[in-house]
């Protein structure tokens, strides 16, 4: 097992509730376009499936999935929504978990690599999708660049979202490379719900690296799934990288 932190029964439960606003086809329909025109005829493998917000919806277009999941909390979840031989998902960890076959995508979105906490696990990470794919595959990351800049001298918090619900900030170890993410949340009934979640944070450049490493090759960078172009104020980057033929 790797240093990702477990995601519980109760976390996974309420998960979907959680993120209904970014299931909505508004918010999908850009990623599942993007991710079904580069698997193309072939496979997709998504690590950190979770309860297959992303993964349940692309099978529906036609695009064979399958899934790896930490949490076995989470892939019940997913298992209301499809069964084995629709969505395969196999319980491990995306840093050294292997399943059969070769895939012309390999997928990890919603900022999940940061999951694992150190750097030589999301370089594992890297050589695992490059395992997976087929020569000419595609491995596709979703990640926030960090908002280091936002940090003012002496300061190690940058709130993400202030709203009538939930306020959640940010904070930084900037010696490990490490950040918080600290939510509360208030609930039907007016009491409010603490969480947190550890995870290490990567510059672009840096993940470039750890493609070269795996075998990859850099093709596109994107600020966002429709594509727009990425430039120094972009808040997120979604990357392609390619395994040469």
């Amino acid at each position: 097992m790797t240093s990702s932190e477990l995601w519980t029964r109760e976390t996974a439960d309420r998960y979907d509730a959680e993120e209904a606003e970014n299931s909505s086809p508004a918010a999908l329909d850009p990623t599942l376009d993007f991710l079904a025109e580069l698997a193309g005829n072939g496979r997709a493998l998504e690590f950190a499936i979770g309860t297959g917000r992303v993964g349940v919806p692309l099978r529906q277009r036609g695009v064979p999935v399958t899934g790896i999941e930490l949490s076995e909390p989470m892939a019940a979840v997913l298992r209301r929504k499809a069964d084995e031989d629709t969505l395969p998902v196999v319980i491990g960890d995306m840093a050294t978990t292997v399943v059969p076959g070769e895939f012309t995508l390999v997928y990890l979105v919603y900022n999940t690599i940061g999951n694992l906490l150190t750097q030589d696990e999301q370089v594992a990470c890297f050589e695992n999708a490059a395992r997976h794919l087929a020569p000419g595959g595609r491995f596709v990351i979703e990640l926030t660049v960090p908002p280091l800049r936002f940090l003012p001298p002496g300061q190690a918090a940058v709130p993400f979202d202030v709203s009538e619900r939930h306020l959640g900030f940010d904070t930084f170890d900037l010696v490990e490379q490490t950040l918080v993410s600290h939510h509360f949340t208030r609930d039907d009934d007016g009491r409010y719900r603490r969480g947190t979640c550890r995870q290490r944070y990567a510059w672009p450049a840096e993940l470039d690296l750890m493609a070269r490493i795996a075998g990859l090759e850099l093709e596109r960078r994107v600020a966002d799934w429709a594509g727009a172009p990425f430039g120094p104020d972009s808040a997120q980057h979604i990357s392609v990288w390619r395994k040469p033929v």
